[in-house]
Parts: structure tokens; sequence; C-alpha cells
């Protein structure tokens, strides 16, 4: 009986050292930035089906963070609050630019951009001119410089709306562009875009192709160093993010219903808008070189970049 206590003290004991192991397993957490629109889509099936958590394991736990623009996400990334984050390329060009050491993981969607307006007496760029506020994320934003690659090219002066611009996030946009108060246009993606022409006041006045005259990538992934580096990682989440992009190419059901939920969309009209021109998903990346060219011609950079400098592999 004695030696059957001590068994049983021994294996309590022996328990109670791997239950407290266990708890003191230290879990990471990997911290992920996304902005508005369905050109962020890939992200939302790796977040509904676990993707990421998936591929890591235990060990880790993964954060989504949503943020208004890339000012933000650069913000968030130098104070180590962030791992990777999404945005156009503009906006990651000018962080390269003003010494953020961050380079291009992966390009995430392609999508149709362009300038709404309100105001049935403005159909040129030139008549659009002094004629109220232009609401976009931010300066520096790939809208904002899609505005100027097309002002410069109609009109011969890059800089022409820059006063006229207000920052504002894509949702607050739409209110405002269909108030008809101070904000005369919006320039913006789907499924605003799509949401804003649905509005009989509202016309496209100019798209982003108008700009770079050919195609390009809306959306890239960027890290910093000590995320590449960390190879375990970086090669899952790249794994995660090749699949979601896969599964949002193949789209079932199941994949339909998670996105119309997030996006609170009914499933037909969330079909009409993945079933658009120009909407499409990949990890390539498109139109680098045109950014950097306009971008270091006009000033917006200081110098022309490699590809080298300015993506991962």
């Amino acid at each position: 009986m004695k030696n059957t206590k001590k068994i049983l003290i021994l294996i309590t004991v022996v328990l109670t050292i791997l239950t407290l192991s266990g708890c003191n397993k230290e879990v990471k957490t990997i911290k992920i930035a996304e902005q508005y629109g369905l050109a962020y889509a890939p992200l939302q099936v790796m977040k509904e089906n676990g993707l990421l958590e998936e591929a890591l394991g235990d060990e880790y736990e993964v954060e989504w963070i949503k943020l208004a623009n890339t000012a933000a996400i650069r913000e968030a990334m130098l104070g180590d609050d962030l791992d990777v984050g999404f945005m156009g390329i503009p906006p990651f060009l000018i962080g390269v630019d003003n010494g953020m050491e961050w380079k291009i993981i992966s390009g995430l969607s392609e999508s149709p951009l362009g300038l709404v307006v309100n105001d049935s007496s403005i159909n040129t760029l030139e008549e659009l001119v002094g004629q109220g506020k232009i609401a976009l994320p931010q300066p520096g934003s790939i809208q904002h410089i899609l505005l100027s690659m097309t002002a410069k090219d109609q009109l011969g002066d890059a800089t022409i709306f820059d006063k006229q611009l207000i920052s504002m996030k894509h949702p607050d946009g739409v209110l405002a562009l269909n108030a008809g108060t101070e904000i005369v246009g919006h320039y913006t993606s789907p499924p605003f875009l799509f949401q804003e022409l649905q509005n009989k006041d509202n016309h496209l006045l100019t798209v982003g192709t108008d700009g770079t005259k050919g195609e390009f990538t809306f959306i890239v992934g960027v890290c910093r160093e000590n995320f590449h580096n960390d190879t375990k990682v970086y090669n899952k989440f790249n794994e995660a993010l090749n699949k979601s992009i896969e599964l949002l190419n193949e789209i079932d059901e199941e994949t339909l219903t998670q996105l119309a939920n997030s996006y609170e969309l009914d499933k037909d009209i969330l079909t009409e808008y993945l079933a658009e021109d120009g909407m499409a998903y990949g990890t390539y990346v498109k139109g680098v070189d045109k950014f950097i060219k306009f971008m270091a011609d006009t000033g917006y950079i200081s110098k022309i970049y490699t590809e080298k400098e300015v993506t991962w592999e």
C-alpha cells in the first residue's frame, strides 16, 4: 500500500511539472496589418480559415490589425508592433526613400481604381481643378500617385490637385461623396468604387490605368529584415498566403459566404464584384518600375531604386 501511495505521489508530481512546463511555453505573436476593401480578400480567407495558425502550429498566434493607411502601418512596424503590412506600391516606395528598411514579400491583388465625382458639370480633369476636395487615403497613397500621373499626362502638372486633397478612410469617403458637401471627388477601389457608381448622381472621371498606361499590382505585402530572416515563419507565411489566393480563385460556397459576411455584402453582389474587369489575385508584382520612374522624375522619391533594393526575392 505504501509503495502504491509513493507511485501515485510520483505520478502527480511528474504531471504537475509537465503541466507547468506547458503553461510556461512561450507563444509568439505574428501581427499582420490590412486596410479596407476587396483588394485584401485573400487576407480575409487566410484569417477566416486560420491558415497561418495551421501552418505555424501552436507555438504561434496571429493577430490581425486593420489600419487606415500606410503611415499607420509604417509607424506600427517601426515600433515593433507589426510584422507584415499590406499596401500600395507608391507609399511603400516613399517609406523606402525615407529610410524605412522594408521590402516587398509578395503581390496580393490587382484592382480597378478610379476617381468618382458627384458633379455632372465636371467631365474632364481640367474642369476638376479648384472645384472642391478630393478624398483619398493619404498623400502619397497609390490613389494620389495615380491621380498625379494622370494629371502630369493630361495637364502637364503632377501636383495640380495636391491642395484639394483630403485624407479619409474609404468608407468615410463614400459617405462624404454621396452627401454632396465639400467633397467633389473620391479616388477609391472596390467595393467602394462599385458602390459609388450605383448612385446616379456620381460618375467616373478617370481610372488608374490612365496614369500607368498598363497593368499594375494594387496591393503588395511588405516586411522588415527581422521577419524575413526568420526562415520558418517567413516561408510558412508565404505558404499560407498562396493557399489563401488559391482558395479565393477557386471560390466555393463556403469561401463566398465568409467573404460576404466579412464585407457585409449580399453574396450575389459580391460574386458580381469579384467578376469585374481588373479584379485579380496573385503573388506576382507588376508595375514597380513604372512607379519608381515617375516618382523619381517628379520628386516624390529621391532616386531610382533597383529591384534588389525593394524586393526580398
